[in-house]
């Protein structure tokens, strides 16, 4: 006996709404009017004989019912998707849009993308620098490789790796201008790949937040910061994935044997549906392992360069 479901457009307007927690949003990504949304909801509540939503400003909070079937429905549209995405998307060809941190892209990934290329020839990748998180949500990407807190929703997460944080320096300016210890970094530009916080991080593990400091150069990303001292600008902070193989082939050296954890880390995230299709999931899977091999290498080549040893209590000489 066939049972009667209620009409399709009026449920995705429903868990879009239920979602986003706003008529306006949900609009705005169903690409409809707002005066569309109202209206779904409401021939979904005169067909159901419930109310839905209670309206409070600006703001939608689910009833009890309305509560009862999110769940249902959201799982019923991520099933849909994920069956759709595998059917359109074999899992050795296809397209992959990916956004990356800026830094990770040009100094981890683009170098290994040869070991993807060569596995996986029928592939063919987009990729885009980027670190936004909008970018989850977008249609255009499918797979995002973040930097941040990981405090993501509505979507697929899961961490990439950890980072510790040390000064770095090209071999040039530190032999023509010695640092020798901390007080040394005063005669030398510092480079920020940020707001001025890991910068920080760091200066207060050395014990040496008082430092007077000189001239100071800042850039939109670490990628920049690292790229100005790769040119012998000043002294920037690398961090233990995007830096190991510049310090490996001798290209950057690290003045001292202090790393810090980084307060964020790596993430990669990517929409429900998204994680499902097998090309992604080749991706993924590509890596993390890329990023285990990476992991062992990097600990031979950087051994005597700097040890990320994680000694959370190490200061370096200030004197």
């Amino acid at each position: 006996m066939s049972k009667r479901l209620p009409p399709l457009n009026p449920l995705r307007a429903f868990e879009a709404a239920a979602r986003l927690g706003s008529l306006s949003k949900a609009a705005s990504e169903l690409n409809v009017t707002h005066g569309a949304i109202s209206h779904q909801l409401r021939a979904l509540e005169e067909s159901l004989k419930v109310r839905l939503f209670e309206r409070s400003g600006r703001r939608l909070k689910l009833t009890p019912q309305g509560a009862e079937l999110l769940p249902a429905v959201s799982s019923a549209f991520d099933g849909i998707a994920a069956a759709t995405a595998r059917m359109t998307r074999p899992t050795s060809s296809g397209r992959l849009s990916v956004s990356c941190v800026p830094a990770l892209l040009s100094l981890w990934l683009i170098p290994r993308l040869s070991s993807f290329t060569a596995r996986f020839p029928d592939i063919s990748l987009r990729l885009t620098a980027s670190n936004d998180p909008q970018d989850i949500r977008s249609p255009d990407i499918d797979i995002c490789i973040l930097y941040g807190t990981g405090g993501w929703t509505d979507c697929w997460l899961r961490k990439w790796s950890d980072l510790e944080l040390f000064p770095v320096v090209s071999p040039t300016l530190i032999n023509n201008r010695p640092i020798r210890a901390i007080r040394d970094l005063a005669d030398h530009v510092m480079l920020h790949g940020d707001d001025g916080r890991e910068w920080n991080t760091w200066l207060a593990a050395a014990d040496a937040l008082d430092l007077t400091r000189g001239q100071q150069h800042r850039f939109s990303d670490a990628r920049l910061s690292t790229e100005a001292a790769l040119h012998g600008h000043g002294v920037a902070l690398g961090d233990s994935v995007t830096a190991s193989g510049l310090l490996a082939k001798g290209q950057l050296v690290t003045p001292f044997n202090l790393s810090v954890p980084a307060t964020d880390a790596f993430y990669v995230a990517c929409r429900t549906e998204v994680r499902s299709a097998p090309v992604a999931q080749v991706f993924i899977d590509w890596l993390y392992a890329e990023r285990d091999e990476a992991d062992a290498r990097a600990e031979t080549a950087v051994a005597g360069q700097i040890s990320i040893r994680k000694r959370r209590t190490q200061k370096a000489p200030t004197g």
